[in-house]
């Protein structure tokens, strides 16, 4: 029986190793009426973005800040997932939420996501304490080695903020001391089923390599913010608006709109995707 909240000994496991796995956080028929729509819906893939990784290989996601009455909304939004985030996060203010994103690794051309930090993006958002922001990943399909699952390095939340430069389109964490954090500390290739839940802290060291399997991987991933969190050069603003939570029921049995309206990030505007000077530095 999935409850509502971590048990003591998965709090303290999340801030010790920072993440946690979540097993069957959501139920196989909720899974497959995510994954349908996401593959459904036409509002993601015509607001997918393309990030090519160093190889030039293609890394796509579709990006909304405001979680609204559509599916991913209501999972978002759910009592089980915000009464979790709500304890992990740094703060007793209001849980927000920043944004989500559908990650969409296709068959043997899905790029890679190069060794980084989410703080590290977040940080040219300037949100002030790290502490206060954590990512929930829902996998919709199988995630393994073979088709480029994520891989973290446990503990790693606890080096800080490392310096970040681009790596391709993307942006990477300084390689000398990634390689030192790999020396130090245990790599760990997060396989899991659909509709498993990883809840990851924003300085936890993360990658995943490109999909060379025959077969997708596709996850939703929301970040969340506390209320008090500010973030001074972020132009949204979900990050400051506490969360309506629905009921975990909602998936199901709720009618959900479409995404057609969702406020989808353009690449032009993401302040993390810009070249401000501290990258060659």
């Amino acid at each position: 029986m999935i409850t509502n909240k971590f048990t003591s000994a998965q709090f303290e496991q999340y801030n010790k190793d920072g993440y946690i796995i979540i097993k069957n956080f959501c139920s196989k028929e909720e899974v497959a009426k995510m994954y349908g729509i996401a593959v459904q819906d036409d509002a993601m893939a015509k607001n997918a973005l393309d990030l090519n990784d160093q190889t030039g290989k293609k890394t796509k996601l579709s990006l909304w800040f405001t979680p609204g009455n559509d599916i991913f909304g209501y999972l978002t939004r759910s009592e089980r997932m915000v009464n979790r985030v709500a304890q992990v996060l740094d703060s007793k203010a209001p849980v927000c939420h920043f944004h989500s994103k559908l990650m969409q690794k296709e068959p043997k051309v899905g790029g890679a996501w190069e060794w980084h930090q989410d703080y590290g993006y977040w940080y040219k958002n300037q949100f002030m304490f790290p502490d206060q922001l954590v990512s929930v990943m829902v996998a919709l399909t199988i995630a393994n080695k073979e088709n480029g699952c994520i891989q973290v390095i446990k503990g790693s939340h606890k080096l800080g903020r490392l310096n970040h430069g681009f790596a391709g389109e993307q942006v990477g964490a300084d390689m000398t001391m990634v390689e030192n954090a790999l020396k130090t500390m245990e790599l760990v290739y997060v396989e899991i089923e659909p509709g498993d839940a990883l809840f990851f802290h924003s300085n936890i060291l993360h990658r995943s390599a490109s999909n060379n399997s025959d077969y997708p991987r596709w996850s939703i991933i929301s970040c969340y913010s506390s209320q008090s969190n500010l973030a001074y050069n972020e132009t949204s603003t979900s990050w400051k608006v506490p969360l309506e939570v629905v009921p975990d029921s909602a998936i199901l049995e709720w009618e959900a709109e479409s995404l057609s309206n969702a406020d989808f990030l353009k690449k032009e505007n993401d302040p993390a995707l810009k070249d401000t000077g501290w990258e060659n530095k």
